[in-house]
């Protein structure tokens, strides 16, 4: 079995007692650091004979029928440095190989900075979008903020701190200064902070440099309410342009969030 297991996004006292007992019976730890894998068996007080190997975004796809060939005989145990695997980190490739081929896969569910952040953010969590890291050159991460310029729902995002202030900054000039954000640093540990505002708020605050592992979280755009008159005038022009009604009232609807019936019923009353 090939056992995806969460870690510590910190404080080690949330590490869970599955955790402990899956990772002191593996077979096999595949790590994203073997190094940071050492650590947290040491913190955990774990005594284990499994095998430790590396598996990272330079390694992850030549170590798969190795860990396929261990999973089948054995239990094979992937963490990343913290976290859930396969979440922005390593082990995607072996997951998708292990259920292409059959190899039983299970999670021992734990810490997650997505959701962590989320959960305190005080933004809405019943609708929500993660989209890992922004590009790191500034035409292409200007060009990723304006795909959420309309996004309804909570945005997570991780980001660098030496990089925060400038994706901030970049945020105010695409969506003005007053989308609400939040930057959550170091989560679980010691130096723990919330920072909630306005974009404009946030990115000031960030001027002063940023420390830490950091999560922002992204408030989506609210919904407007759509004048119903002002709903039917768009399907009269696209009519007028040459579209057919049944085309046009869909489109308007679409992007109104009325009623594509009503619109149409609309229409047809008004001819």
């Amino acid at each position: 079995m090939l056992v995806l297991a969460a870690t510590p996004i910190g404080n080690l006292g949330d590490a869970s007692r599955r955790l402990i007992e899956v990772l002191a019976s593996a077979s096999v730890i595949a790590a994203e650091d073997t190094r940071v894998a050492q650590r947290l068996l040491a913190g955990l007080h774990v005594e284990t004979r499994a095998r430790l190997v590396t598996v990272n975004e330079h390694t992850e796809k030549a170590r798969i029928a190795e860990l396929l060939d261990a999973a089948r005989e054995g239990e094979v145990v992937l963490v990343s440095d913290a976290g859930m695997p396969t979440v922005s980190d390593p082990g995607f490739a072996v997951v998708r190989a292990a259920v292409d081929a059959g190899v039983p896969v299970t999670a021992v569910p734990g810490a997650s900075a997505v959701l962590t952040a989320l959960a305190l953010s005080g933004l809405p969590t019943d609708r929500f979008v993660f989209e890992g890291f922004p590009p790191r050159k500034p035409g292409e991460r200007r060009r990723f903020l304006q795909t959420l310029a309309a996004e309804p729902r909570t945005t997570v995002l991780f980001e660098s701190p030496n990089r925060t202030a400038s994706l901030l900054a970049a945020m105010v000039e695409v969506f003005g200064p007053d989308r609400q954000v939040v930057v959550a640093r170091e989560l679980t540990k010691f130096y723990e902070e919330v920072v909630r505002g306005t974009v404009a708020e946030v990115a000031a605050w960030a001027e002063g440099g940023v420390r830490g592992e950091v999560v922002v979280v992204l408030a989506g755009v609210p919904p407007v309410a759509a004048d119903s008159v002002d709903a039917l005038a768009q399907v009269q022009a696209l009519v007028a342009g040459g579209a057919k009604l049944k085309d046009a009232t869909a489109e308007v609807a679409t992007a109104t969030g009325l009623s594509r019936k009503s619109l149409y019923d609309a229409a047809l009353a008004s001819r």
